[in-house]
């Protein structure tokens, strides 16, 4: 781990960002690639893998973004609890506004009548599926690219190993999306390799949206802890309302929801061994 933290440290941090969001982009790949072995996936395995998903986040959104918001506000004159508050609330609020309006269809829905956002009649079940994912994709992208933005405005609650241990976090808990993504499609008749291709361009807004995030804090950087709130916030939304709900739907409550205390348990420990 830590020859891959000074690899990173030699690059810019758009660069740092843009790698770092490469592998969640290829761990999205990976978990779309399945259907290329298998015609059905176990759907236990699957809520389980969920709700790992779940628990990475959730994880991630306190050690890796709102503590270092909370400690960043400490050394300023506004109250500590502030900027990861009102941050927090902006992001679940801009992810819920978003959802109200981008047309999408998630994974767990069995019918295309299910589907959210405005006019999504008009596209495609594929296109609204590849749609659901993508947009909760938005804020683990601007999560990493805010972490290494941190780190290279010199805040000393930001580290390189913090920034690279959410990378690796988020990386891990993509591969059941990718999945999620292109198994369905699948299931109702695409062939692999198209199933395959929307699987992992779901993940391909993660680098764009970091490389945003991180010039974003750089240039503002008093901006900083409520970015990372932000990007908290809508981590947290997208875990309320698409991840915990998709791994309860076919009855395996209890091995989803254990499986995310274990996600939980896993991010916890690589951003606090390694941060």
């Amino acid at each position: 781990m830590m020859d891959i933290v000074a690899f990173f440290s030699s690059m810019h941090p758009a660069w740092q960002a843009l790698l770092g969001t490469s592998f969640t982009w290829g761990m999205t790949a990976l978990g779309a690639a399945l259907v290329f072995t298998t015609k059905k996936m176990n759907q236990k395995f699957l809520d389980g893998m969920l709700g790992f998903a779940g628990g990475v986040m959730i994880a991630a959104s306190f050690w890796s973004l709102l503590d270092p918001a909370i400690e960043m506000a400490r050394e300023r004159s506004t109250p500590a609890w502030l900027p990861a508050a009102v941050g927090f609330l902006l992001g679940a609020v801009f992810l819920a506004i978003f959802n109200k309006i981008i047309p999408h269809l998630h994974p767990n829905f069995k019918s295309k009548a299910e589907a959210e956002g405005i006019n999504p009649e008009r596209l495609r079940r594929s296109t609204l599926l590849v749609f659901a994912i993508t947009l909760h994709n938005v804020p683990e992208g601007l999560a990493i690219g805010v972490a290494f933005g941190a780190v290279a405005t010199g805040n000393p609650e930001a580290s390189l190993a913090g920034a690279v241990a959410l990378a690796l976090g988020i990386g891990i808990q993509n591969f059941p999306e990718g999945t999620a993504v292109s198994m369905p499609l699948r299931r109702e008749g695409m062939s692999r390799g198209k199933a395959f291709f929307y699987g992992q361009f779901s993940g391909m807004v993660e680098p764009i949206s970091a490389v945003i995030g991180v010039l974003a804090v750089t240039a503002l950087e008093p901006l900083l802890p409520y970015a990372l709130s932000f990007a908290a916030g809508a981590m947290i939304f997208v875990v309320a309302e698409e991840v915990i709900p998709s791994s309860h739907e076919n009855g395996y409550k209890d091995f989803a929801s254990f499986s995310l205390i274990v996600g939980f348990t896993v991010m916890m420990i690589l951003d606090v061994a390694l941060g």
